[in-house]
């Protein structure tokens, strides 16, 4: 690499660029804590308190605790138990990561965007070990209501859907900054 690439970089070499941007220290400190807590409840659940041999557990009219190991994607959708389709599940959940990492290194525009992104890798990669260790995502969290069951989910799940939240929400008010302030 030239000294010219290096100082249009800031001292940073191009491949670097690619993988540590301005937020990546928030995004990785959100994406390790998804992590930690997800794998910590789910281990708990499963050998601390034993969710599997207990069955179904209400803890208010609208919330159970329930074991359901999802060897599909979301809802169940593709769903095979094999151990090979685990395998391929749990690999894209490791490239959907880095690309989503890569894109937080090159295009990261702020805080809420590294919140938002953390949040999803730490899920994904949580989401991803289940399928490597046990075969299948390891969901316990039953919402219900008035005879209708929605689907069974986990902390890792909550952390998806919060950073997918996250993420519109930051596209929205970031185009509506953009037009209210032309350059």
């Amino acid at each position: 690499m030239s000294t010219a690439d290096e100082d249009r970089s800031g001292g940073r070499s191009r491949l670097s660029r690619w993988f540590w941007g301005p937020h990546a220290a928030l995004a990785l400190k959100v994406a390790a804590a998804v992590f930690l807590i997800d794998q910590a409840h789910k281990w708990w659940m499963l050998l601390i308190y034993r969710i599997a041999e207990k069955g179904r557990v209400e803890i208010t009219p609208f919330l159970d605790l329930v074991f359901v190991k999802n060897t599909g994607i979301s809802y169940s959708m593709l769903d095979q138990s094999g151990q090979g389709w685990q395998n391929v599940l749990a690999l894209f959940a490791v490239v959907a990561s880095l690309a989503l990492w890569v894109w937080l290194s090159v295009a990261g525009t702020g805080r809420l965007m590294a919140i938002a992104l953390g949040l999803i890798i730490g899920g994904a990669i949580g989401n991803g070990l289940d399928r490597l260790l046990i075969g299948g995502v390891a969901d316990f969290f039953s919402l219900h209501a008035f005879g209708y069951y929605w689907y069974v989910f986990n902390i890792a799940d909550v952390a998806i859907v919060a950073g997918v939240v996250a993420l519109l929400y930051d596209s929205i008010v970031g185009s509506r900054n953009d037009a209210a302030n032309p350059m």
